[in-house]
């Protein structure tokens, strides 16, 4: 008696033969799966990239408080003062405007048009880490500053970290969707797929039905089928992916070069790599289940 891996390697043998037996439909089919899964693989590499150079700036906002150029040290030493008994700071770090001014010195090409200048354009500033570094507590904080005697300007430094969320939340929204959109596309095309197959197969199928065999029976070989198919697809979508970032890591290169990003572009990784084949695996099975069971029903 047959146990239920042997009906299950036999089931993915009939499968694999029916892949082999028409190898035109099959690189066709493969083919168009796998551009269709390269969009959004691509998008979750640029975006899991994109995270990493997120991670290497400071995800921590910061406050810099700005004095008047008219102020002196004693309005500064006031000011590190009243900063030292706010409640609601974790750090502060005072930057003298003579520090500012010889780091600028030191950078290429500002040296002579700042020995130009008749005084120090710089003002004196601190640097604020608050306890609580959420964007309405901070922009509490940021108000609150504003108001002390002396303060030319108050930057707050939460604005940008808020954009980046919001353009990476943008992104993750985006190849989601067209995941869903193109996962939709895999389905019909196996769906189509398998319906064909099954067509060329009715004699078989009757036969089949008239020796006892059971529905379950006859769709495990278009089942496995339609998994193969979508995992060949999947395969092709990780190949693509990768290669377009091969292709694109010189120009990006040199592109990141010019803003001083330290990025270097990788391909998919381990997790997402198997997620991709896994879904891919699974939309193809799910399309052969789809296509089964209207044929089924109405046979």
């Amino acid at each position: 008696m047959k146990t239920w891996l042997t009906h299950h390697r036999e089931a993915a043998g009939l499968a694999v033969g029916r892949l082999l037996g028409a190898p035109v439909n099959t690189l066709l089919s493969i083919l168009a799966i796998g551009i269709a899964l390269a969009l959004p693989a691509g998008g979750q590499m640029l975006l899991a990239n994109a995270l990493q150079v997120a991670g290497t700036t400071s995800s921590t906002p910061q406050i810099s408080i700005f004095m008047a150029q008219n102020a002196d040290a004693k309005a500064a030493t006031e000011i590190a003062a009243r900063l030292k008994k706010f409640g609601g700071i974790a750090k502060t770090e005072f930057i003298a405007r003579e520090q500012t001014l010889t780091r600028m010195k030191a950078s290429q090409g500002l040296k002579d048009v700042i020995e130009a200048l008749p005084a120090n354009p710089f003002p004196d500033a601190f640097i604020i880490t608050a306890t609580d570094d959420r964007p309405e507590n901070m922009e509490k904080l940021a108000a609150e500053f504003r108001q002390w005697p002396k303060v030319e300007h108050v930057q707050l430094d939460s604005a940008w970290v808020r954009r980046l969320d919001a353009l990476l939340r943008l992104g993750r929204t985006a190849v989601l969707l067209l995941g869903l959109l193109l996962g939709t596309g895999l389905v019909a095309i196996t769906f189509n797929t398998i319906r064909m197959q099954m067509l060329t197969s009715r004699a078989e199928i009757e036969v089949s039905r008239l020796l006892g065999a059971t529905d379950g029976y006859i769709q495990r070989p278009f089942l496995y089928y339609g998994a193969l198919l979508g995992l060949g697809g999947g395969l092709v979508a990780w190949l693509l992916a990768g290669a377009a970032a091969l292709w694109l890591r010189g120009p990006l290169g040199d592109l990141v070069r010019l803003y001083e990003i330290n990025l270097v572009l990788q391909p998919l990784g381990l997790p997402d790599s198997l997620l991709l084949l896994a879904a891919a695996a699974g939309l193809g099975w799910l399309g052969g289940l789809l296509s089964l069971r209207q044929h089924l029903r109405q046979a």
